[in-house]
């Protein structure tokens, strides 16, 4: 199995179970910036019904082991399902939780249907603001190269530069923001 059949796999029950959800991660930043490779499906989930999170892991079962115990990312500390596939190679399926942090619940109300030509489908993701918010508050050098590169394909003229500077601003990343805007390589 491919990791684009793994997603659409995933989405689909999630869609089985009305999970509220988006892609996130490298899928969110290919579809809006440039695709790179990865060996992961992550997706935000809606914790409005947690026992739908529950049934959607069920559901996946013959596909994916997921951990009984929670994790917690370390930025943010939202809760977050972490599960292997059972292909080979194997892949990480996540499915981290909505919690009552300001941006992540703007950044969920925000999210739109979009086609990901990845996924040959639409599916929800955040908007190409959102995803450069997350991509530079989460600051891991594959994250700062995702947010300049939707910056670059977008383009800073298209983008609610406004909305970027304002989570920017708040989470104490504008340093980052001004570096993947100079980062961004001039059209010739």
């Amino acid at each position: 199995m491919k990791l684009e059949e793994l997603a659409v796999l995933v989405i689909e029950a999630a869609e089985a179970e009305n999970v509220e959800f988006m892609a996130v991660g490298a899928i969110a930043a290919g579809a809006y910036g440039v695709p790179r490779s990865t060996r992961d499906v992550d997706l935000l989930v809606s914790i409005q019904f947690p026992k739908k999170i529950d049934a959607l892991m069920r559901r996946l079962s013959s596909h994916i082991t997921f951990d009984p115990q929670v994790t917690f990312d370390t930025l943010t500390w939202g809760a977050r399902h972490v599960g292997i596939s059972r292909v080979s190679p194997p892949f990480k399926v996540e499915f981290f939780e909505t919690f009552d942090d300001p941006f992540v619940v703007s950044e969920f109300s925000r999210r739109r249907k979009v086609f990901v030509p990845l996924l040959n489908r639409e599916t929800w993701l955040p908007t190409p603001e959102d995803v450069v918010v997350q991509k530079l508050r989460w600051g891991r050098s594959k994250d700062l190269d995702d947010a300049r590169d939707v910056l670059a394909v977008q383009g800073p003229e298209t983008l609610d530069m406004a909305y970027i500077e304002h989570w920017c601003g708040l989470h104490d990343t504008l340093a980052r923001l001004h570096e993947a805007l100079a980062g961004i390589p001039p059209l010739d």
